[in-house]
């Protein structure tokens, strides 16, 4: 089987790098890891996920492509190209083939007929359009747009965070504009294969999608959790969630289903291999990395 192709029952997936690389120190993302918890995990986490002469988990950002037997769907759309970001700089001002990449894993832009996003920050939005004469529009002309409707209120309503507004402006409000968005609640569900489940805590409205074909399933996690050693510690939550407890209740749900039940997670933002599967350790969890 193609290694870059995972099969769950009659679905298809592939990721779609932006980039995979030395991403934020520990003591940023995860700012109540114990601190001798990367000593203690070296053994697993170097070089594959931290890389301890930068200080730097290492951390990629992909799309996931989903092919069912009738619609091609995107989950997740990274950072993108040409997009302001001065608070991050290493997000900043982009200019990288993952286009090309899409195509490469044969599709065009005009072919996806679903874009899902777990959650509306800066790093999972930013291919949902592109500049095109000065204006951003959309990248995916004919596709539907699905936001989920409390993380969408909760990022253009009156008390929306600062932080994100710009996102918004370049990466969703011209899909609302051109008529592509359709707003979902928890529990929808797109060709009786891939489910929308809540995954509060990271930001409001966060959502996994459930994936269910033949017998199998997989997680698409999104940002519940940003590197594996937080299946070591469940708790512990990143730097960037708006609800900690609420956070740690999404994450304990989730490792402890997958465990249970041996479900593969597909995370937004784990080094290679990228993928795994969990089992329980104690009141915690092993990751156990790749399809096996």
């Amino acid at each position: 089987m193609d290694p870059a192709r995972i099969a769950i029952g009659n679905l298809e997936v592939q990721r779609i790098e932006e980039s995979h690389g030395p991403g934020f120190p520990p003591q940023m993302l995860l700012p109540d890891l114990p601190p001798d918890a990367l000593e203690r995990h070296r053994d697993w986490m170097v070089p594959r996920y931290y890389d301890p002469a930068l200080n730097a988990f290492v951390s990629s950002i992909h799309s996931w492509l989903v092919r069912t037997p009738h619609h091609i769907v995107l989950i997740d759309t990274c950072v993108g190209n040409h997009k302001d970001r001065p608070e991050f700089p290493r997000f900043n001002q982009l200019n990288v083939p993952w286009l090309d990449r899409l195509a490469a894993a044969g599709v065009a832009p005009e072919q996806v007929d679903f874009v899902m996003c777990t959650h509306l920050h800066v790093d999972h939005v930013g291919w949902n359009t592109r500049l095109e004469n000065g204006r951003w529009v959309p990248t995916f002309p004919r596709a539907r747009y699905l936001f989920g409707r409390r993380e969408f209120e909760h990022w253009t309503g009156a008390a929306a965070p600062d932080m994100g507004r710009a996102v918004i402006q370049d990466s969703v409000l011209p899909v609302v504009e051109a008529g592509l968005m359709h707003l979902v609640d928890d529990g929808y569900c797109l060709d009786d294969s891939l489910t929308v489940e809540p995954t509060h805590g990271h930001t409001a409205g966060h959502a996994m999608i459930r994936a269910r074909s033949g017998g199998t399933t997989g997680l698409f996690i999104g940002d519940a959790m940003h590197n594996p050693i937080q299946c070591c510690y469940p708790d512990v939550n990143s730097g960037f969630c708006e609800d900690p407890s609420a956070a740690r209740a999404s994450r304990r749900r989730l490792l402890g289903e997958s465990a249970a039940h041996g479900h593969l997670l597909l995370p937004a933002h784990f080094g290679a291999p990228h993928v795994g599967r969990v089992r329980a350790e104690a009141d915690a969890f092993m990751f156990l990395p790749g399809l096996g």
